[in-house]
């Protein structure tokens, strides 16, 4: 059973059946089905023929049967969006693309030229019953189709120029730019145009020589709003009205046009030719026959009348495999002779044709999809026997199917991956004749859900700085990474979440990753301050810090934040220019930023920072720290007392090792200003953060508090057979600009930090 969404019936000429079928996976295209003469057995002539849905839900198809030649079709094919004009002689069995004119309408050469370029036209119908559409063509009038389209490589919807055909489509003529109404009168003898626009006309142009030239006549005083055109019955009749209106308000107007009085006398069988019917090949055996039509001469001016006729002779060929159409004899094909009659009358099987254009997609185009997602795989067959082929599919995850007549089976491939990951969908098709194969590949993967941008917040200018991206979920795969850098609008693509950056000049610059995995997209921007020179010293903590360390990038902000703060209340150092980083990873470590107090850059050669020695005494002391939950107190120390400060500095002496934050820019010097700057230390301060409330990502929600009273209140302690569930404690030792200050915002996370005065907080 085939699972089918519409059926139009085509035509029922000549007791045979076309009709066009829609199938499970076509949404605007249908199928072009012939029957036998009993209406019985159906086989497939063309695939993805356009359809159109109309406002009123009617669908239009694009397929006409062009009238006075038997067996002659135009088709609009569609095939990944790209829609082409087809035509076939012989009711289906072979469809060709229309060759284009030579010249246009100015008789210029045309550079269109096959197989990269042909004519195309547009078959649609007419919303209107008095116009006839954009393909006209007569019974009376044997091989001359007129249409609106254009040249190319494929069906422009906007362009519409008018070309003509008067040997049945072998060859083409250009006739207008602008798309027209079109009437025939006297068998085609008289072609008149009429030009389709909304504006008022009071022209027509009509051509007695099939549209090689044109004389254009007034047929009113008054312009009028051309509706449509009719003529008086017969073929032979050189009668015709116009019809409109003169405003929008105004009723019907109707303009008679005769063109009687314009021919001078009756035709006779001097002003006729001859012409032979041949497809694009030039096979003049068409249907099994040879046929010829009469055809009147371009210089004879005169009236075809009403005894005219178009046929002129006709002759049986013999019958080949041409006149044969899957399982049967074209039927009105009149081949005689040649293959055995008692044969002929008998089924004839179709050459079996290999597998070609194998085709494998989704439905709903989605190639990213998440774990779980119901997928539709969709198999399409642009050429060859459907019936008689095996199809393999095999899915990526282990799972694998053997399917006949696939391309049009009523059971879709539908699967489901239960996994993240790459998965490479495979489908072979193989008959007798031959075989082809079709992949694609799936990417499953969960939404993203957060990224966060680690880089240093002090750089030095034209110093490489690392950029690193650290994703959440962290088994997230597939993950491409958008870096936005200053204000350049071309971001640097890269798979790895990491990226060597140099910021060239001074002052702060924005950076934005953006991360995506084709599912979804998210975001972080941090801002980097570049100097010409600045100081770094090392800093490592009392290892007991490493049990509270969860390693993620909001409670390295937080410590850093404290440790500053601390810093700053203890040497009077401005805490505007210091920062600390903590870096990741165990043992914890962290850097301090020391900037310049103002934009003018100093020589390295006589620079001498008077705040220097108060911050290394201030550690040498051991008189930064701060008590973590369970009483534990932590020290900040340098991370090397012995080692020599680094300097920063934008010039050309500057080593791998001063950008690396371990240059020996100090020495008994620097230490000699210590001593004569050196202040009065304040006494040994704990600090307490009085209120830490942190949501770690994968863990559930921890909270410690403590009261700020000078004797300590601690809460019970909370497991710890998770590292990432402790939290940092300790008596608070914050300026009061910081009071009620939300210090970071992470995954819809706060964490508050209230601040009291100096004095309430000194410990002996």
């Amino acid at each position: 059973m085939r699972v089918v969404l519409d059926v139009q019936i085509v035509s029922t000429d000549e007791n045979q059946v076309f009709l066009a079928l829609q199938e499970w996976y076509q949404s605007d295209t249908y199928n072009l089905y012939q029957s036998d003469p009993q209406g019985v057995y159906y086989s497939i002539v063309l695939e993805n023929v356009r359809s159109t849905k109309q406002p009123e839900e009617n669908v239009l198809i694009d397929i006409l049967e062009v009238r006075g030649i038997k067996g002659v079709f135009l088709a609009n094919q569609k095939i990944d969006s790209k829609v082409t004009t087809l035509i076939t002689y012989n009711k289906g069995r072979d469809w060709e693309p229309l060759a284009p004119p030579t010249t246009d309408m100015n008789g210029k050469p045309v550079s269109c030229k096959a197989p990269d370029c042909h004519l195309h036209l547009h078959l649609r119908w007419a919303d209107n019953p008095y116009v006839s559409g954009t393909v006209h063509t007569k019974d009376s009038a044997p091989g001359l189709i007129m249409g609106a389209g254009n040249l190319g490589s494929k069906l422009v919807e906007y362009k519409e120029e008018m070309y003509i055909t008067s040997d049945c489509g072998k060859t083409w003529r250009q006739v207008f730019e602008e798309e027209h109404h079109i009437l025939y009168l006297d068998h085609g003898g008289v072609i008149v145009a009429i030009k389709d626009t909304s504006i008022p006309l009071k022209i027509l142009k009509f051509s007695i020589d099939e549209g090689r030239t044109w004389t254009v006549h007034n047929f009113t005083s008054t312009s009028v709003f051309v509706d449509g055109l009719l003529s008086e019955p017969g073929d032979e009749t050189l009668v015709m009205t116009v019809f409109g209106h003169i405003s929008y308000r105004s009723d019907w107007e109707l303009v008679k046009v005769d063109f009687r009085q314009s021919f001078p006398r009756q035709c006779t069988e001097s002003d006729y030719d001859s012409w032979q019917l041949t497809d694009l090949q030039g096979e003049r055996c068409i249907m099994g026959q040879e046929r010829s039509f009469r055809k009147r001469k371009d210089t004879a001016f005169c009236i075809k009348g009403k005894s005219y006729t178009s046929a002129l002779t006709t002759k049986p060929c013999q019958c080949t495999e041409k006149d044969f159409n899957c399982y049967r004899k074209v039927i009105s094909n009149a081949c005689d002779g040649g293959l055995n009659r008692q044969q002929s009358a008998k089924q004839h099987n179709c050459p079996l044709l290999p597998p070609r254009g194998l085709q494998v997609g989704i439905k709903g185009q989605m190639l990213a999809v998440a774990p779980g997602d119901d997928i539709t795989f969709i198999v399409h067959q642009e050429q060859g026997d459907t019936s008689s082929t095996k199809y393999q599919v095999d899915l990526g995850d282990g799972v694998r199917a053997i399917y006949q007549n696939l391309t049009v089976t009523d059971e879709p491939i539908q699967h489901r991956y239960e996994k993240p990951g790459v998965y490479k969908v495979t489908v072979k098709a193989e008959n007798m004749a031959g075989h082809d194969e079709a992949t694609m590949y799936i990417q499953v993967t969960a939404p993203l859900q957060e990224v966060h941008l680690e880089v240093v917040p002090i750089a030095g200018r034209n110093h490489e700085v690392n950029l690193t991206a650290i994703v959440l979920p962290t088994e997230a795969n597939l993950t491409v990474f958008y870096w936005w850098i200053g204000g350049n609008l071309r971001p640097t693509l890269t798979l790895q979440n990491s990226l060597l950056s140099r910021f060239p000049e001074t002052g702060e610059v924005s950076v934005t990753v953006q991360a995506s995995n084709g599912r979804s997209m998210v975001q972080d921007t941090r801002t980097v301050r570049v100097y010409d020179n600045f100081q770094v010293i090392p800093l490592s903590f009392s290892r007991n810090l490493d049990h509270f360390n969860p390693n993620i990038p909001e409670w390295r902000e937080d410590i850093g934040q404290v440790v500053t703060k601390i810093l700053a209340k203890i040497t009077g150092v401005p805490q505007e220019s210091l920062v600390t980083v903590v870096k990741p990873g165990l043992p914890t470590t962290a850097d301090l930023y020391v900037l310049p107090l103002d934009s003018k850059p100093a020589k390295r050669s006589v620079f001498v920072d008077k705040r220097i020695p108060a911050i290394m005494q201030a550690f040498n002391d051991n008189n930064v720290s701060f008590v973590v939950r369970g009483g534990l107190q932590v020290l900040v120390m340098l991370a090397d007392p012995n080692a020599g400060l680094g300097l920063i500095a934008n010039d050309s002496t500057a080593t791998a090792a001063e950008t690396g934050y371990h240059g020996a820019a100090g020495g008994p010097g620097v230490w000699a200003l210590a001593v004569i700057f050196l202040i009065s230390i304040i006494a040994t301060g704990s600090f307490i953060l009085y209120k830490f409330k942190r949501k770690l990502p994968g863990s559930r929600n921890v909270y410690a508090q403590m009261h700020n009273e000078k004797e300590q209140e601690m809460t019970s302690p909370v497991n710890h057979s998770e590292d990432t569930q402790h939290i940092i404690q300790g008596e608070e030792f914050i300026d009061d600009d910081l009071d009620s200050q939300t210090l970071g915002n992470h995954s819809g996370v706060v964490l508050s930090i209230n601040s009291r005065e100096l004095h309430s907080y000194l410990t002996s």
